[in-house]
């Protein structure tokens, strides 16, 4: 990467791509790219002073990042073979890499700790490069999600060596990295789309697990099965919310808006730890990240410090709105046992109100191959709203739709709708609590429920 100075990203509206613009903005290089919709976070980047286009046309592309010696290249793997800029590109001999080959150069320069799993990756990640962001060990990080506490998916450190990232399972990517601490938090099927089947997805997490260097860790949420062949020297750790293992959660108790917890460790013990997103999955996910800290040298009181003041994600459990008639969280739940744990959560803080759910599916693969178990966790619901599907990279298949759900969903209350309808459905209708799911576009309506809510109650 040394020999470029300018870096042009397809598909840089991507929050894993944005974070590594951003990066290389940071360090004072040349930043362009190309993204297909605007968006919040292009708006952010734009703003922060890099060039973007969301025409794919060639002639978009701005001239001074048209000299293959001097420009490199970073695609998402969403971006298709067809793709006008990317074929430029390829004729032209440019040197094009996918993201997670960035982040794997990065994790060898550096002390990689990444994190890895179907869920909980995103805040277990966040979580921890906030513990030691915030302590005398510091870290960078690259983050799936944008962090309330520092409104960008990007921290920068000039005194550590260590980088948190993110290990995205899509497409392989995390078979780049180079892990010196790696969590795996989870691995239900998914992205069947490239595996094919669930023994290649888990086979994909053992080698993830194999490419951790040596004397390295790797801390594994219990119950999962996994037989690695881990390198020299790397030390296995297990861990839990309230199931045991080498680290795990003990006196869990929930008062108001907070969750109670003390941190159990092999060779230490921190009472009365609290957290401030009252996610009771949020347990599972801090004790994973408290663990990295506590092996990386974070004190007994930074960690306290930094586990109390963590702030939550953009999209994971916010609160948009809450007054005595209606209480609105938006979340980023898009797999069927996010939804069930999340649902499950507001359940525990509402228990006497009745739960509205907006559910917008994200891609026709993952509706297809979980449409039993979407229908299972959304009949959790007291109300379902079911949008069309996002389709995101994907063209649309034949036969898969949200009726595929929506037909299984063993609640009466439930409605298809789709999202320009959305908001005069709501109009018409008193919901107690409100939850907007998904991991599509559903974002851009949330400012606007925000408002209708807030305009009811006035």
């Amino acid at each position: 990467m040394s020999n470029f100075f300018r870096y042009y990203f397809l598909g840089i509206g991507g929050i894993g791509m944005s974070a590594l613009a951003r990066y290389f903005n940071a360090k004072g290089f040349q930043v362009a790219g190309y993204d297909r919709t605007e968006s919040l976070l292009t708006k952010s980047l734009q703003a922060e002073g890099i060039t973007i286009t969301y025409d794919d046309c060639v002639d978009c592309i701005p001239e001074n990042f048209k000299y293959k010696n001097s420009t490199m290249v970073i695609m998402t793997p969403a971006i298709p073979d067809d793709h006008p800029q990317l074929l430029y590109f390829r004729e032209n001999n440019f040197t094009i890499h996918k993201r997670a080959q960035v982040l794997g150069d990065i994790t060898r320069q550096q002390k990689g700790i990444c994190i890895a799993g179907t869920h909980g990756k995103t805040t277990t990640s966040t979580i921890t490069a906030h513990l030691l962001y915030q302590s005398h060990v510091s870290c960078s990080a690259f983050l799936g999600g944008i962090a309330n506490n520092y409104q960008s998916n990007l921290l920068l450190s000039k005194e550590s060596n260590l980088v948190v990232i993110e290990a995205d399972e899509y497409d392989r990517s995390f078979h780049q990295l180079a892990p010196y601490m790696a969590v795996i938090t989870s691995m239900d099927a998914d992205h069947l789309d490239i595996y094919k089947t669930a023994e290649a997805f888990y086979e994909s997490f053992e080698h993830f697990a194999s490419l951790i260097t040596p004397g390295g860790v790797l801390i594994v949420r219990k119950g999962i099965e996994l037989n690695p062949k881990l390198q020299k020297g790397v030390k296995q750790y297990t861990y839990s919310m309230d199931e045991g293992g080498d680290f795990h959660a003990e006196d869990i108790r929930q008062e108001k808006d907070r969750i109670y917890f003390d941190f159990v460790a092999p060779t230490e013990r921190i009472n009365d730890l609290y957290i401030t997103v009252p996610v009771m999955i949020n347990v599972e996910n801090s004790i994973a990240a408290i663990a990295l800290a506590w092996l990386n040298g974070a004190t007994k009181e930074e960690i306290r410090t930094g586990i109390s003041s963590f702030s939550g994600i953009y999209r994971r459990f916010n609160i948009i709105h809450k007054s005595e008639r209606t209480v609105y969280v938006d979340d980023y739940a898009h797999h069927p046992n996010e939804l069930k744990a999340s649902i499950n959560s507001i359940r525990k803080l509402y228990p006497d109100k009745k739960i509205t759910g907006i559910f917008q599916p994200h891609l026709y693969t993952r509706t297809r191959d979980f449409a039993t178990e979407f229908a299972e966790s959304l009949s959790l619901l007291d109300k379902l709203i079911l949008l069309d599907i996002y389709p995101a990279r994907e063209k649309p298949i034949r036969g898969v739709s949200s009726k595929l759900i929506f037909d299984n969903v063993n609640i009466e209350d439930k409605t298809l709708c789709s999202k320009e309808n959305l908001l005069s459905l709501l109009e018409q209708n008193d919901a107690e609590v409100l939850v907007t799911f998904g991991a599509g576009d559903i974002d851009q309506l949330v400012p606007q429920i925000g408002k209708l809510l807030k305009s009811k109650c006035s």
